[in-house]
């Protein structure tokens, strides 16, 4: 068995629990790939004891490793969607940071979860993507996202009226901060604290959620995610923010952009005892009498 592992060089991840993960590989005799910043950070604080593989881009693990491992937050895993691409490598994501609801892994459980891995005990939650088409390529080959595309205003200036359309037919123009196009993933991210409704990872839809609307009549809209979308904007400012993720570019007002359902999926790891309703239960804290 032979494991890729990403994290960002932070203090969270020097942890006595980092070092139950290294163990609980070795035990299993797992061959360790590193990211490469990540293994010199290691190194630099005297907390890598032995020697492992590197990588630095996706060249470097695809076709040659059998799992990622995320170590932080969901922030962090969205950045292992770089690494993966479209070759199928299931991500579990341990939680070293602090929400998590695609890292849900708790960072007492990881020698529980690599044994589970190790025996196969685990079903693959397929999750969308939604794709990103633009003239000028926007973000080249890493124009898709697993949580929601997002159009924003560059500045505190006036808001934007972005003209939304649903397969060429005129759905409305918002006057808004923004707007978010999220994938069912997306709907507990970005949408959710925008008043987004919380919507089950196999829905196959994708949620339009406006930022700060004008309009107090203006909800969030859910729609099959077989429609594509068009997104055109206008205002004051003549640059705006566009983001996949946690990537982020600024476009001028005459760009169009076309978003569609992408035609592969990512792998997430999901073990047995794991489903959707618990874990929003769980980070939710519903059911909880915090009077108490």
């Amino acid at each position: 068995m032979k494991i890729a592992i990403y994290g960002r060089s932070s203090k969270q991840n020097l942890s006595d629990k980092m070092n139950d993960l290294l163990q609980a590989l070795q035990q299993h005799q797992a061959e360790i790939v590193l990211f490469e910043p990540f293994h010199n950070f290691l190194q630099k604080n005297k907390f890598l004891k032995f020697k492992t593989e590197t990588f630095k881009t996706h060249a470097d693990i695809i076709n040659k490793v059998d799992y990622l491992l995320s170590l932080g937050g969901d922030g962090t895993l969205l950045e292992t969607i770089s690494f993966v691409k479209n070759s199928g490598i299931p991500i579990l994501g341990i939680n070293t940071g602090r929400l998590g609801f695609l890292a849900n892994v708790a960072k007492e459980e990881i020698s529980i979860a690599i044994e589970a891995l190790y025996n196969k005990q685990f079903t693959l939650d397929k999750r969308t993507l939604l794709n990103l088409k633009t003239s000028s390529n926007l973000f080249g080959d890493m124009n898709y996202a697993l949580n929601e595309f997002t159009v924003l205003k560059k500045d505190s200036s006036a808001m934007m009226t972005i003209h939304a359309y649903i397969d060429d037919e005129f759905l409305n123009s918002y006057w808004a901060d923004g707007l978010i196009i999220s994938t069912p993933t997306g709907s507990t991210a970005y949408s959710l604290s925008c008043g987004g409704p919380i919507v089950a990872p196999d829905s196959e839809n994708f949620i339009i959620t406006p930022i700060a609307p004008h309009n107090l009549n203006v909800r969030p809209v859910i729609i099959p995610d077989t429609h594509s979308l068009k997104i055109r904007v206008e205002g004051r400012s003549p640059h705006y923010l566009v983001s996949l993720d946690s990537r982020t570019a600024v476009i001028d007002a005459s760009m169009e952009m076309i978003l569609k359902k992408e035609n592969f999926k990512l792998n997430l790891i999901k073990f047995n005892q794991q489903n959707f309703l618990k874990t929003i239960r769980t980070k939710l804290m519903w059911g909880i009498d915090s009077r108490n």
